[in-house]
């Protein structure tokens, strides 16, 4: 069976994010909306407001990755230079948008507040690049090549997603069953090592967990396909079993040396 496997790759913007008076809630969400469509997300970058820094990760992930989604950087602030440093990775002009300035216009009419210039820099984007609709605060992101461009505060960034998430690839969806594991990974890490390299079409990992006095791991397998999921998980459930044993034996030959 062909699987077909779409990448993904999120290019988080703000000075904020790295001084950490914001804490990111869109990397999350993000890989949460992608992985239900069968996308992979496979690298997350946190950049500074700087237009070399975002256009050097822009232009290093559009040319590794099927997408890239940015949050961040599209306000009306001076500091908002997104659209800039996109433009410029892109070697198009930033320019306002006559669509983006009319929604926009029509809004703050609406609500009996100024069109400033502030607020029109919000309607900046690439020459050539498509609107993401923005239903939240009608300001719109945009699309250009394989590029996403999303607002940085989060019940936005996902109204956009909402919006993009239906016009992409989609790649087969990965499979997964989680097995939970009694014994801490300093016991399984060579033994599963093994079951990985028997399964090079499945991914395991293995996440630790501290309870009281008493070490166990929660053991996560995934694949694309069924069957693969099943034979791995049936290895990783017979090493359980197999340590269980060893260390029944081993403390009943300790009793029997006590006696």
């Amino acid at each position: 069976m062909t699987h077909q496997i779409v990448t993904a790759a999120m290019l988080a913007i703000g000075d904020e994010l790295l001084s950490g008076r914001t804490k990111d809630k869109n990397i999350g969400h993000l890989a949460d909306m992608l992985t239900m469509s069968g996308i992979d997300l496979k690298e997350v970058r946190i950049v500074a407001d700087e237009e070399d820094a975002i256009v050097a990760a822009l232009n290093a992930l559009r040319g590794t990755y099927d997408y890239v989604f940015t949050s961040g950087g599209i306000g009306p602030t001076h500091d908002d230079i997104t659209a800039d440093a996109i433009s410029k990775a892109f070697g198009v002009p930033c320019e306002h948008d006559a669509a983006a300035m009319k929604l926009m216009a029509e809004m703050y009419a609406r609500r009996e507040m100024e069109f400033t210039e502030a607020r029109q820099r919000m309607a900046r984007m690439p020459v050539g690049a498509a609107h993401i609709a923005n239903p939240v605060s009608t300001a719109p992101g945009f699309v250009i090549g394989n590029v996403y461009v999303m607002a940085g505060v989060p019940q936005v960034f996902q109204a956009m997603l909402d919006n993009v998430i239906p016009t992409l690839k989609t790649g087969t969806r990965m499979l997964s069953t989680a097995i939970s594991c009694p014994f801490g990974e300093g016991e399984i890490g060579s033994p599963l090592a093994a079951i990985q390299k028997t399964h090079p079409d499945t991914s395991i990992g293995s996440y630790p967990r501290y309870v009281g006095q008493t070490f166990s791991t929660e053991i996560v397998v995934r694949a694309r396909q069924q069957a693969s999921l099943d034979a791995a998980a049936e290895e990783v459930r017979a090493m359980i079993e197999t340590i269980r044993q060893a260390k029944a034996e081993g403390n009943q030959s300790a009793e029997a040396a006590k006696s």
